[in-house]
């Protein structure tokens, strides 16, 4: 599977958090990111990350272009729905992108659990 991982600069920790408790199952998958959630998630795991820009300057728009493209079968998005982000057409296209595609879509850790134990489990989405 091709899976991305992005996360609001308040998720940061969350992200990182999550890909060490499945690194095992990650290790497995082509992993794609957003610059500074993949430089972090990469010096935390030692995982191999494809790294787009960083969101502001465009990394959304590439992730998007991936999904447009049918070039992904996983978003996990950790947003911030708190906090106020100077590029939320960018994100907001990107989540729309994933309902068009019918790509899953992780918006908070509870529910990046649920699709990363179906991944370990070998239920697949797509």
């Amino acid at each position: 599977m091709k899976i991305a991982l992005i996360a609001h600069d308040k998720k940061k920790n969350d992200i990182i958090e999550l890909a060490k408790r499945y690194k095992d199952v990650l290790a497995d998958h082509t992993l794609y990111a957003t610059g500074t959630t993949g430089t972090l998630i990469m010096g935390e795991t030692g995982l191999p990350i494809h790294r787009m820009k960083s969101g502001p300057l465009g990394g959304d728009q590439q992730i998007g272009a991936m999904l447009a493209n049918g070039e992904l079968n996983l978003i996990i998005f950790l947003r911030d729905p708190l906090t106020a982000q100077p590029h939320e057409p960018d994100v907001s296209a990107l989540l729309r992108l994933c309902d068009v595609q019918s790509i899953p879509l992780a918006t908070n850790v509870s529910s990046a659990i649920i699709m990363l134990e179906a991944i370990k489990n070998k239920i697949y989405f797509k």
